[in-house]
């Protein structure tokens, strides 16, 4: 009787650590390290250009996918993200730049008087996207954080998935990615979509507002959502995205 309990329990128990499971990713060790500074009001102009001016000393050493200032939804705040081929990776890259005196000198000791808080966080790409390209150079970056219930894509990501096609099939916006956090504010998900202008953008959400496939296919997945925000993003001259 007590091996019978016991086997009961532990097979609720992996039921429910395969329900926390952060489930598949990208099949491979590629992350994105998402870094958000909130720069001094008075210093955010000195930061662009310093930043604009002198970014060749910081890209000298990893791969840069895209930086933005915030237009709307956030203000004096900047976001960029860089991509590692694994830790191993970041931590070499780390050392480099501990040790690069022309980064230290030219870039770092003057940004660091500009910036009035960090904040970083490590995220994988969603199994079924990829990194995706704005269709050409101008326009608008909407950036959307969602808070999602735990389990990670094995929970939440086929009603996401179905979420996010909807919005893709209609064509009003152009997506750039999706990724999940593994660390930082866990049960996070960022979508980065482009779009042409401001406007574009808000005559794009009115429309899908209206559009009952999109309605159809949020309402799947609003059951996983704890909460979301977004904040339209304005690319530097030096960011790959743009």
């Amino acid at each position: 009787m007590g091996l019978q309990v016991l086997v009961i329990f532990l097979s609720i128990f992996s039921q429910v650590l395969a329900s926390l499971a952060t489930g598949p990713r990208q099949n491979n060790s590629i992350f994105y390290e998402i870094r958000t500074y909130d720069i001094k009001p008075p210093k955010m102009k000195e930061f662009v250009e310093v930043f604009n001016k002198d970014f060749h000393l910081r890209t000298a050493h990893s791969e840069l996918v895209g930086f933005w200032s915030a237009e709307l939804g956030a203000m004096n705040k900047v976001v960029h993200v860089w991509k590692y081929d694994n830790f191993a990776h970041r931590t070499a890259v780390r050392h480099a730049l501990a040790n690069d005196k022309a980064w230290q000198e030219a870039l770092l000791s003057r940004l660091l008087p500009l910036i009035e808080k960090q904040h970083n966080e490590v995220a994988y790409l969603v199994p079924w996207c990829q990194l995706g390209k704005a269709p050409k150079e101008g326009g608008v970056y909407e950036w959307i954080t969602f808070q999602v219930k735990p389990g990670g894509p094995a929970l939440w990501g086929d009603a996401f998935q179905a979420a996010i096609n909807a919005h893709v099939n209609t064509g009003y916006a152009k997506l750039i990615g999706v990724f999940h956090t593994e660390c930082g504010l866990l049960n996070t998900v960022h979508v980065i979509w482009w779009n042409e202008s401001p406007d574009h953008w808000a005559v794009g959400r009115r429309s899908a507002h209206e559009d009952a496939r999109v309605v159809a296919a949020v309402q799947d997945s609003v059951k996983f959502l704890e909460s979301q925000q977004n904040m339209l993003l304005i690319p530097f001259q030096c960011s790959p995205l743009k």
